[in-house]
């Protein structure tokens, strides 16, 4: 059975948006909807496995579904929606929560990275949203998902749940009339390198929202003033800049500049340090600042436009969900039939 070729991704609204989850995620996911029927949601239902505000929850909800389209998302060519809309992810995690194994789901370092050593204390739903992650992209059967590094490990997980589910019930998916697999063995896209975006502080550590100095973050809402603010303020080190990339090794805040120069100008490092080899900051540091607030301001404008309008954004949430469910729904009546459901 040939599948359709579907991408799926999300994030989750459990912060403001920065810089890191722009150039590793969001703007990786625009080119893709000139290949594939592209799916992209918030992951609102992954974000109560710890603690939320409802109030939080439902503005960075916002937040993120803006950002998608502020970055160059169709809501007509893309479907963009809130997880929670459609429930049959909920319903088909419960069914890999019992085809997948207790084994599989305590190898998932990220979960103990968050949990740590109060592991008895996390929730149910922090050690078991890798199946919930799987329901997310099988549901819709996509075929590729854009993930980074960090999140490798989870798309093995949904492939094994794929090929369990389809070795499992074989003779149920071909009574169903279905000469193979039932779902996809998602595989990863390549969409480019991406920019894992260190803090502006301390170039040892990620951009992140819970840094304790905000000017080390540069959040996607930021101004052109705050933006420009945060880069002139970064850490950097004596040194001019090398003429070529292998002189970055060892200078860890120089190499996070220069690589997020090079990805917001959509050019190598080496053409980078072809412009500013053998220049200092002086002259590095504004220019990088022009840059990013070109890229960046504009979609700060338009997202802080969006968000404000909340009629507009639920009509596209809804519509989003809509779209979604009508892929949903027939596939969820099929999978229901394979377990032996009656309905």
């Amino acid at each position: 059975m040939a599948f359709t070729p579907r991408v799926f991704s999300g994030i989750k609204p459990s912060g403001d948006l920065h810089l890191g989850n722009y150039l590793g995620a969001i703007r990786r996911f625009v080119p893709l909807q000139d290949t594939h029927q592209t799916i992209y949601c918030v992951v609102d239902m992954h974000a109560i496995t710890v603690w939320q505000e409802p109030e939080d929850l439902k503005r960075w909800t916002y937040e993120i579904a803006a950002a998608y389209i502020a970055s160059g998302l169709d809501p007509s060519r893309s479907i963009i929606f809130n997880q929670s809309q459609v429930m049959e992810h909920a319903e088909l995690s419960w069914i890999f929560n019992c085809v997948a194994r207790m084994g599989w789901m305590a190898r998932m370092t990220q979960f103990k990275d968050k949990a740590g050593e109060n592991s008895e204390n996390v929730s149910l739903g922090l050690f078991a949203y890798p199946s919930l992650m799987a329901a997310d992209i099988l549901l819709y059967k996509s075929t590729g998902v854009p993930v980074g590094e960090d999140q490798r490990q989870h798309l093995e997980l949904t492939r094994d749940i794929a090929k369990k589910f389809n070795h499992d019930f074989r003779k149920q998916i071909k009574g169903l009339g279905f000469d193979e697999d039932y779902f996809p063995i998602t595989e990863t896209l390549a969409t480019g390198p991406a920019m894992r975006v260190k803090s502006l502080k301390d170039g040892s550590k990620k951009m992140s929202k819970s840094d304790a100095s905000d000017l080390s973050t540069i959040y996607m809402m930021d101004d052109a003033d705050l933006i420009s603010k945060k880069i002139k303020r970064a850490t950097t080190d004596p040194e001019a800049l090398p003429s070529e990339a292998a002189g970055l090794a060892g200078r860890a805040e120089a190499e996070n500049l220069v690589g997020i120069y090079a990805a917001l100008a959509n050019q190598s490092v080496d053409q980078v340090l072809g412009e500013f080899g053998g220049k200092g900051w002086g002259a590095f540091k504004p220019a990088l600042a022009d840059l990013a607030v070109t890229v960046l301001a504009p979609i700060a404008g338009e997202m802080k436009r969006l968000v404000a309008d909340r009629g507009e954004m639920d009509r596209i949430l809804r519509d989003g969900a809509d779209r979604a469910r009508a892929i949903a729904q027939p596939n969820m009546e099929e999978i229901r039939k394979i377990v032996g459901f009656i309905r």
